[in-house]
């Protein structure tokens, strides 16, 4: 009974929108208050969810992202995105995904590369004649590599959540971001091919190389948050500080686009974000803990085992369930209610912990651009002005490339497993 209430209040506050954080909380005191367990409980395992040191790097990581996006960054890479893929036929579409994959490894979210690199790309595609519903579609679709080419907030969580070293998870995640990306590139290519988008002029080497050298110092800070970690003379929350020293000087005095007037705000709403972030890890974390005790975890591994215990059709089940999930739930909610019991089911049928991490990440980012809640579609369609009907038709094949990547993923583990492997270990 308890655990129907609980069921009840989560299922219907989702259904009438309200705010995930809020929904686990409303939905975590009314099991409380139907099983009379005191709500003392509540802080308690709220406090115990976020008392995890490596999430300190996440405020950081947040911080050094909205100091490049407000110092530069977003005009100057799709310049070097264009420049070296803008010539190609549907040129803007592939110059969109490009920049995507170089961004991602800036702002860490998918949001934030829907919001910066759409604001640009989708009026400026619209302008060149590309079709509006085309425009917002490639642009959520490739806003899911963001969160998979390090620095990544997910991979983050995943780490506090698994024990798994957060340096092997951003290294586990490169591979099937670059993967994803071309596979987007290729599907964006394809669709310009059919339908005749148009392509631009070569603009030579010369822009090349100027493009690139502006762009510098910006894709340069993926390589010095992957350098601290791979050479161990910094933790990841030790680099996520270096990296927003790193942009507020790049910002500020290199591209000297950041005025200090707008530092503080900047903060403040970095403080913000990383504050809506970590109420949620605290309420999913008393979520989570609910279910466990009504042994759920176990309840759902021997269900899956009593029906088959063959590794791959294990790999199967879960992608499905957490594709669905993705659908109806935020992100780092899914992962932290979700990920403990399906690691825990992956690793009775023999699937490596760093390996199942990664295509679990993949996944539920992939339901950053699937109706009826991916938050990316919202933003795109927005920007684009239309309806989310002609965006969600659009970027079907874009979806089925990314489940395709994602089954890839899922069934070859030194996609995900060798670089950190060949790195780390």
């Amino acid at each position: 009974m308890n655990l129907a209430i609980l069921i009840a209040v989560f299922v219907g506050g989702l259904t009438l929108g309200i705010p995930v954080a809020v929904t686990l909380g409303l939905a975590s005191m009314a099991y409380l208050f139907a099983a009379d367990i005191p709500f003392v409980v509540l802080p308690q395992k709220m406090y115990a969810g976020m008392d995890v040191f490596v999430l300190l790097c996440i405020p950081g990581f947040i911080l050094a992202g909205n100091l490049m996006n407000n110092g530069g960054i977003t005009e100057r890479i799709i310049r070097f995105a264009n420049a070296m893929v803008g010539w190609a036929r549907g040129g803007l579409g592939l110059t969109n995904v490009a920049g995507s994959m170089l961004f991602g490894g800036i702002s860490g979210t998918a949001v934030a590369d829907a919001a910066s690199i759409g604001g640009m790309m989708i009026p400026g595609m619209r302008r060149a004649g590309y079709p509006a519903d085309f425009s917002a579609a490639v642009t959520a679709a490739s806003s899911t590599v963001g969160p998979i080419i390090p620095p990544s907030v997910p991979m983050i969580i995943v780490g506090a959540l698994s024990g798994i070293s957060v340096g092997k998870m951003f290294l586990a995640g490169a591979a099937p971001g670059i993967l994803m990306g071309l596979a987007m590139m290729v599907t964006t290519y394809i669709i310009a091919v059919r339908k005749g988008f148009p392509r631009q002029a070569w603009q030579g080497l010369g822009e090349l190389a100027r493009s690139f050298l502006g762009a510098f110092w910006a894709i340069a800070m993926t390589a010095l948050i992957i350098g601290g970690l791979l050479s161990g003379l910094a933790t990841p929350t030790e680099t996520a500080v270096v990296a927003s020293v790193y942009a507020f000087v790049v910002g500020s005095f290199v591209y000297r686009e950041l005025p200090l007037r707008a530092v503080p705000k900047i903060v403040i709403d970095s403080a913000i974000s990383s504050a809506a972030i970590l109420a949620l890890v605290g309420f999913a974390n008393v979520f989570g803990w609910i279910l466990v005790s009504e042994r759920i975890p176990q309840a759902i591994a021997a269900g899956v085992l009593s029906v088959t215990e063959n590794k791959y059709v294990v790999i199967l089940l879960i992608n499905v369930l957490l594709l669905f999930i993705g659908m109806f739930m935020e992100t780092i909610a899914a992962l932290i209610i979700l990920f403990v019991p399906l690691l825990t089911l992956a690793q009775g049928v023999g699937v490596d912990p760093l390996h199942f991490a990664t295509f679990a990440v993949l996944n539920l980012m992939i339901g950053l651009t699937t109706p009826p809640v991916g938050v990316c579609l919202f933003v795109c369609a927005n920007i684009a002005k239309l309806p989310l009907t002609p965006v969600v038709r659009a970027i079907a094949p874009f979806l089925l490339t990314n489940i395709l990547v994602l089954l890839l993923v899922s069934y070859v583990p030194a996609i995900a497993t060798w670089l950190p492997s060949v790195l780390l270990d």
